[in-house]
């Protein structure tokens, strides 16, 4: 229990840290986001596994599109309880919302390196995931005639913690069928070329998920998405919806 309870005072601590940022914020703007969500897990041995993940998210419901990425990933499992991974993703975010923060699409590719440590205390499953980003993000200048484009990638770099809590609700012959999560994931610019802010991004989750079987499962989350741009000058406080498809397949068999 007070490794939970110093668990909750680091939400709080997260929360509070980002109240403060706002403040700094010239503009603020809010959408009502829809994500679709996919992730999927494959052994390839009995340490190394192969993972893609793909999103397509919706801004002010379907309305208008906000961003899609892939992410693929190799992955190896050092210990029961530590995988190490090493991935790939390619991002397109969209102009959305009123104001838009940004005035067209901007692209993002990036390599990272991530570990994850899963452990229990009781019934409860605690994920912590460190992820280091190294991003090469397109910046937007303005042409002789006056349209917005792509004119070169800048580097930046990022990391990311997230701490997720997984409780089985009901179960069927000791496999957990349905359960809960709440979790926040906080992203923190680094690095000579970090910007004018600490935060880039933080998330707050809760849901629920349901195991088909073995190999199928289904979540449903809502996020409270707060985003800051890199100049410090526009922030976002999205209200979200999740719905997220996850497989996990053996091909060793």
């Amino acid at each position: 229990m007070k490794n939970i309870k110093m668990r909750l005072l680091f939400f709080i601590g997260i929360a509070s840290l980002f109240t403060v940022n706002i403040s700094y914020a010239q503009v603020k703007e809010s959408n009502n986001d829809i994500w679709l969500h996919y992730f999927g897990k494959n052994m390839i041995t009995e340490k190394f596994s192969f993972s893609f993940e793909a999103t397509m998210r919706y801004a002010n419901g379907f309305s208008e599109k906000q961003q899609y990425f892939i992410r693929p990933s190799v992955d190896y499992q050092f210990t029961k309880k530590f995988m190490g991974s090493v991935g790939f993703s390619h991002y397109n975010t969209y102009s959305y919302g009123n104001p838009a923060m940004n005035k067209i699409s901007i692209p993002e590719n990036h390599f990272w390196i991530q570990g994850t440590f899963v452990h229990n205390s009781g019934q409860l499953k605690i994920t912590h995931r460190l992820r280091d980003e190294f991003r090469y993000v397109g910046v937007a200048k303005a042409q002789s005639n006056g349209d917005l484009e792509i004119d070169h990638y800048d580097y930046r770099n990022r990391m990311r913690y997230m701490l997720l809590f997984n409780y089985p609700l009901i179960k069927r012959e000791d496999a957990t069928k349905l359960f809960a999560l709440f979790g926040d994931e906080v992203f923190v610019n680094i690095g000579s070329n970090a910007g004018k802010t600490f935060l880039n991004q933080n998330r707050l989750i809760g849901g629920v998920g349901y195991n088909f079987d073995k190999n199928h499962q289904m979540q449903l989350s809502y996020i409270h998405q707060n985003i800051w741009n890199f100049t410090n000058t526009f922030q976002e406080s999205n209200p979200t919806v999740r719905l997220t498809y996850v497989t996990n397949f053996d091909w060793r068999k």
